[in-house]
């Protein structure tokens, strides 16, 4: 059993008559007074402010009190005898011991609280098996629960991107459809002839610009699109020239898509110069196929196919 303690006004009572038998200034006795003061405060540690904390969390929570009463009876006990060891000055570790102690059993309070919440679960759902440990059945079931929803939500997403990349791709073949593209091994192509274009000139003619803002619409509807522009001309004139203005001219199509709202990320841009002729440049009807621009649609991943 604990020794009964003196109260402060007792202990401080005895400082002061001793100091006044012994002649004691009053700055020494008001010392005294204060040292006996504090010997009677309860000694904390770390430990046992940590626990105490815990414990008061345990109280509050009425599922656990009910679940765990008994756990949280034997807590209670080695709470207060931690708080006792404290309040008696005892040393570091044997409060700490008891605090140990105190929190071992919250623990295990905490323990039996899952323990029955997993055994009313398994219940409900009719799943109890007497060969399999309860932690085991318990984390297995949840598992089985887990793969089930993901299975299921992976079928419903995919019969979603199914249906969506389906009708994306209606779309687009009508949309295209309404462009006159050409269907080539590469994919769809539209092809904008040079009449749409100034005469050895790079700048688009309102006919011009109209048919890349319907083209600029497509793409607006199909953001999963890129594009590969490709620039043209036949065999008149200097390679050199050719080539630049191929350049040039597929490079008017790109800003023009560009103002249109189209992100540069989805656009890529080649001149061929007089190379790769749609048909041969002996006459005057094959040249003019010859000066085109090739608008090439990528796939939905937004790859490209070779030539």
């Amino acid at each position: 059993m604990m020794k009964p303690r003196q109260t402060d006004k007792q202990t401080q009572s005895e400082y002061a008559a001793a100091a006044k038998s012994h002649g004691l200034k009053s700055a020494a006795l008001l010392a005294l007074i204060f040292v006996a003061g504090c010997s009677s405060a309860p000694l904390e540690t770390t430990l046992l402010q940590s626990v105490r904390q815990n414990y008061r969390q345990a109280q509050n929570n009425p599922q656990l009190m009910q679940a765990a009463a008994t756990e949280m009876r034997d807590a209670s006990d080695a709470m207060g005898a931690a708080n006792n060891a404290a309040a008696e000055r005892e040393s570091a570790e044997k409060i700490d011991q008891y605090a140990y102690l105190a929190q071992q059993k919250i623990s295990l309070a905490q323990e039996v609280l899952k323990q029955k919440n997993a055994e009313a679960e398994i219940k409900m759902a009719g799943q109890a098996r007497q060969d399999i440990q309860l932690n085991q059945r318990t984390e297995e079931a949840k598992q089985a629960q887990l793969h089930a929803a993901q299975s299921d939500m992976d079928k419903h997403m995919a019969n979603d991107e199914t249906h969506r990349v389906r009708q994306e791709m209606m779309g687009l073949q009508k949309n295209l459809a309404d462009l006159k593209a050409k269907q080539t091994d590469r994919g769809p192509v539209i092809i904008l002839d040079d009449f749409l274009f100034g005469t050895d000139d790079a700048r688009l003619k309102p006919e011009g610009i109209h048919m890349v803002q319907r083209l600029s619409r497509v793409l607006q509807e199909n953001p999963q699109q890129k594009v590969l522009i490709e620039g043209y001309t036949d065999s008149t004139g200097t390679r050199a020239h050719n080539q630049q203005l191929s350049e040039r001219r597929a490079g008017a199509v790109s800003s023009a898509l560009q103002l249109d709202g189209i992100a540069s990320t989805r656009i890529i841009v080649r001149g061929h110069g007089e190379d790769a002729p749609a048909a041969d440049n002996t006459n005057a009807v094959n040249r003019q196929q010859n000066r085109r621009v090739e608008v090439l649609f990528s796939d939905l991943n937004g790859n490209f196919s070779s030539r």
